[in-house]
C-alpha cells in the first residue's frame, strides 16, 4: 500500500476538520486510490463508494459526527465513511472472519448510527432518531443519505410523507448517481440551489410565513406559487409537496460546493431535502463506463495500470459458462424456458445481474420486468400477471423475499396462483447476517399451497425450476450463492415427482436426511459411519412415506439443512414422525439460533458445524448419549472406522 500524504494524517473526523477546504478534493482522490488498492486485495462493493467520496468528506467536514448522525442507506456506499472513521487500518479485514462488516453496524463504531443491509430504511431511521433527540432535548443533526435506486421503494416515500408533515430537523440527501430523476446540473441550477440553501432565503421564507399565516388563503397560494416556481428549474416539486424544503440538484463531486451548501443547510430548521448528482464509479474509468459490472468486484480486479487501458466488462452469456454458479443455471434455464413458453415473464426487484437475468433481459426485453427496489410490488405484480393467465418467475434473494412476506401469503398463496420464486443466496453468504438467507425453509413451509424445493446439485436445480414452473400453484426453489457439485445438467423439460426424495446410499443404523447442497459433506460422513443417505429434495410436501420407512429401519435419523433449525426442514421431519407415531432417535442439524457473523462461506459453515467434520462430531456426540441410555444401540458399528 502506497503513501497517502493527507489520508495518512486522518484517524478520526476531527482530524479531517483540521484541513483547509482547498485540500479536500486532494483527499478525495487519495481515498479513491486507497479504495482501489484495498479492494484489489479483497474484493467488495466498489462503484457506489467511489461515487460518494466527496459527499462523505463534506459530511464529516461540516457536521460534528458522531454527535451528528449520518444514516447510510443500504451500505454499499459507506466504504469511504469507514475509512474516515477510525477503521482505515482495519479496512483490509472487510468481510473477513472477525473483521469489519460489509455494511454500517452500530456495534462496530459509534460513527455507524444505524445498522443496514436492506434498502430504503435510512429516512425512517433518521426521522425516528430526530424524534428521540427532541424528546431528550438534544440539538444534534440527523442526515439520511439515500441512493436514487433506493428511492424506488415504497418505504422511502412512506417515511418522506410522515417526516415532511413534521417540523423536526431532518436532512435527506438524495444521491442521484444515474441521472434517473434529473439532469439539471448547470450554472442556473447551481445558482438557484445556493439561493435555496442561503440564510437570506430562509429568513425571507420564515418572515413571509409569519405575515401570511394571518391570511390562510393567500398563504396557501404563496406556498404553491413558490413550489411551482422551483419546479421550473428544479425537479423537487414532489418533495416540496411532501413538506420538505428542496435544494438542488447540485454537483456531488464539487467538494467546495458541497461544503458551502451543507454549511448553509445546517442552519435551517425543519425537514430539508438535498439532491446531488454523482457518477457511480467516479475516478475509475472502467467503473464509470460499466457501473453495473463494477458495482462489486472480485479480488485482483485492479491491475494498477492506467485506467484507460482497462476494457469494460461485458456480460457473460450462459452458454459460454463452464462450471456455472446456481445463478448462471437459473439464467440459462430462464432463457430456454422463455423460448419454449411465450407466457413466461421474468420479474426482479433490482437484482438482474446478481440473479443471472442479464441474458434474459437482453433476449426477451418485452417479458423482463425490473420493478426497482420494491419487493412488495414485485410479488403482487407477479400475482396480477398470474391472474391474467401469464406464468411469472420472480428472481429474488432469499433475504429480500422476507420484505414481501405479506404479499406472498395474501396475494399469491391464498389465491393459489402459479408464481415461481427462484430464491438465490439461500443459506450463508459472506456479507453476513443482513444478506444470508437463513430463514426461507422456515417461513415458506408454514404457508398453505406452497411447493418448496431445495436442489442438491446443478441438474436438480434445473429440474426443480421446471417442476415449479409447471406446478399449478405457488412454488419456490432455493439455492445458495456460488457453484454446485459439478454435476452435468440434462437440459430437458422433465419434472420431478412431487414430494419424493431419493436414496443416494444405503447403510445401517443411521439415516442422514439431506436438504439442499450440503449433500457432498453428508456423503463424506456417511462413508465413515456406513450411514444411509437421502436427498430429500422437497421440504413441502415432504416425503412422509420415506421418512417413516427410514424410522422403521434405522436407529437414528439425522436431518441436515443450511437453514435455521427452528421451524426448518428438520421440524417438518419431526412432525411426520410424531403424526405417524414413529419411535426413533432424532438429531436436527442446521443453523443456530443466533445471527452468524460474516466470513467466507466455508468458515461460516464450519463455525455452525455444517462441514463434514462438524457433522461427524455432532452425530458422534448424539450416538454416545444414546448408547449411555440404551445399551442395545449398535454404537460399535457406528464408530467403526476404515483404518486406511
Amino acid at each position: 500500500m502506497q503513501f497517502f500524504p493527507l489520508l495518512d494524517r486522518i484517524e478520526q473526523p476531527e482530524d479531517l476538520r483540521l484541513l483547509d477546504v482547498d485540500q479536500l478534493s486532494s483527499l478525495a482522490e487519495e481515498i479513491r486510490l486507497f479504495l482501489l488498492e484495498s479492494l484489489h486485495d479483497m474484493g467488495g462493493h466498489l462503484g457506489a463508494g467511489l461515487g460518494v467520496v466527496e459527499l462523505t468528506v463534506a459530511l464529516h467536514y461540516v457536521f460534528n459526527t458522531p454527535t451528528d448522525q449520518i444514516i447510510w442507506d443500504v451500505g454499499h456506499q459507506a466504504y469511504p465513511h469507514k475509512i474516515l472513521t477510525d477503521r482505515k487500518h482495519l479496512f483490509h479485514t472487510l468481510r473477513q472472519k472477525d473483521g469489519l462488516a460489509a455494511f454500517p453496524r452500530r456495534e462496530e463504531s459509534p460513527y455507524d448510527a444505524f445498522g443496514v443491509g436492506h434498502s430504503s430504511t435510512s429516512i425512517s431511521a433518521a426521522f425516528g432518531m430526530a424524534i428521540a433527540a427532541r424528546h431528550l432535548g438534544l440539538q444534534n443533526h440527523h442526515i439520511a443519505v439515500i441512493g436514487d435506486g433506493a428511492m424506488t421503494a415504497g418505504m422511502a416515500f412512506e417515511a418522506l410523507n410522515h417526516a415532511g408533515d413534521s417540523d423536526h430537523n431532518l436532512l435527506v440527501i438524495l444521491n442521484d448517481n444515474d441521472m434517473s430523476i434529473s439532469g439539471n446540473v448547470g450554472a442556473l441550477s447551481h445558482y438557484f440551489s445556493r439561493i435555496l440553501a442561503s440564510k437570506w432565503y430562509a429568513h425571507l421564507r420564515e418572515s413571509g410565513e409569519k405575515v401570511l399565516r394571518r391570511m390562510p388563503n393567500i398563504e396557501e397560494f404563496a406556498r404553491r406559487t413558490e413550489t411551482h416556481l422551483k419546479g421550473m428549474v428544479a425537479p423537487g416539486t414532489i418533495f416540496e409537496e411532501m413538506g420538505f424544503n428542496y435544494i438542488g440538484p447540485i454537483d456531488g463531486h464539487d467538494t467546495k460546493l458541497l461544503v458551502n451548501t451543507l454549511s448553509n443547510i445546517k442552519t435551517l430548521k425543519g425537514p430539508q431535502f438535498l439532491h446531488i448528482i454523482t457518477r457511480k464509479g467516479k475516478g475509475y474509468a472502467p467503473a464509470e463506463a460499466d457501473p453495473i459490472g463494477y458495482h462489486a468486484v472480485s479480488k485482483g480486479f485492479y491491475r494498477r495500470q492506467p485506467a484507460k487501458d482497462f476494457p469494460t466488462r461485458a456480460p457473460i452469456l450462459p452458454a459460454t459458462i463452464v462450471n456455472p454458479t446456481f445463478s448462471d443455471i437459473f439464467g440459462e434455464w430462464l432463457c430456454a424456458k422463455a423460448a419454449d413458453e411465450p407466457r413466461l415473464y421474468g420479474i426482479t426487484p433490482a437484482m438482474c445481474e446478481g440473479s443471472g437475468m442479464v441474458q434474459f433481459a437482453q433476449s426477451f426485453p418485452d417479458r423482463y420486468l425490473d420493478v426497482g427496489i420494491a419487493e412488495q410490488h414485485c410479488v403482487t405484480l407477479a400475482a396480477g400477471l398470474a391472474c391474467g393467465q401469464m406464468r411469472p418467475v420472480v428472481a429474488i434473494y432469499s433475504t429480500f423475499l422476507q420484505r414481501a412476506y405479506d404479499q406472498l401469503i395474501h396475494d399469491v398463496a391464498i389465491q393459489n396462483l402459479p408464481v415461481l420464486f427462484a430464491l438465490d443466496r439461500a443459506g450463508l453468504v459472506p456479507d453476513g447476517p443482513t444478506h444470508s438467507g437463513n430463514f426461507d425453509l422456515s417461513y415458506l413451509s408454514c404457508i398453505p399451497n406452497m411447493l418448496v424445493m431445495a436442489p442438491s446439485d446443478e441438474n436438480e436445480c434445473w429440474q426443480m425450476l421446471t417442476t415449479g414452473f409447471e406446478f399449478n400453484g405457488p412454488a419456490a426453489v432455493r439455492y445458495p450463492r456460488g457453484k454446485g457439485r459439478g454435476i452435468p445438467i440434462q437440459r430437458t423439460w422433465d419434472t420431478l415427482p412431487i414430494g419424493k426424495g431419493r436414496v443416494i446410499r444405503k447403510g445401517h443404523s443411521i439415516a442422514l436426511l439431506s436438504f439442499g447442497t450440503l449433500l457432498t459433506e453428508v456423503e463424506k460422513v456417511a462413508t465413515i459411519l456406513d450411514a444411509t443417505v437421502i436427498d430429500m429434495r422437497f421440504i413441502k410436501p415432504i416425503d412422509a412415506d420415506l421418512i417413516e420407512k427410514m424410522a422403521n429401519t434405522h436407529d437414528l435419523i439425522v436431518t441436515i439443512e443450511e437453514n435455521v433449525v427452528l421451524g426448518g426442514a428438520g421440524s417438518q421431519v419431526q412432525s411426520v414422525l410424531s403424526a405417524r407415531q414413529c419411535l426413533v432417535h432424532t438429531l436436527h442439524l442446521g443453523l443456530p439460533d443466533y445471527f452468524v457473523e460474516h466470513a467466507t462461506q466455508e468458515e461460516m459453515r464450519a463455525s455452525c458445524g455444517l462441514n463434514s467434520e462438524g457433522l461427524l462430531h455432532s452425530i458422534e456426540q448424539k450416538v454416545s448419549k444414546i448408547s449411555c441410555k440404551n445399551t442395545a444401540f449398535p454404537v460399535e458399528s457406528v464408530f467403526a472406522r476404515d483404518e486406511d
